[in-house]
């Protein structure tokens, strides 16, 4: 019988947590004010956040987001070796995706969990 992953979200302004397990950045971009000690992060994974093209171009806008999603899934294909590694990471234990975007249903953390964990 296998367990199915933990991955929950959470932003990086929000307190780090025991409970959170691994917690790992999925932004390209460093959250404005949050200092290496406070964010408490596994691993910081840039390259597997959107392009800087797509990130300017969605600029968190709610009424994108379903292109935003279609954008970001098709460039998270080139990724298979990025995503491998959290699945497996998240098969061993609880895995936090940490982003620094104040809404938080439209933003990378959200596509990327659905990939990696559909029934998350």
């Amino acid at each position: 019988m296998s367990t199915a992953p933990t991955i929950l979200l959470k932003r990086a302004y929000e307190p780090a947590s025991p409970s959170d397990g691994l917690r790992i950045l999925v932004d390209r971009l460093w959250p404005r004010g949050v200092s290496k000690e406070k964010a408490a992060l596994s691993e910081w994974m840039k390259e597997i956040a959107p392009s800087d093209e797509l990130r300017k171009w969605f600029n968190h806008d709610p009424a994108r987001w379903d292109e935003f999603r279609s954008r970001y899934l098709h460039e998270l294909e080139s990724h298979s070796e990025q995503l491998t590694h959290l699945r497996q990471l998240a098969k061993a234990g609880r895995v936090t995706l940490i982003y620094g975007a104040k809404d938080q249903e439209h933003n990378e953390a959200v596509v990327l969990r659905d990939v990696l964990c559909p029934s998350c």
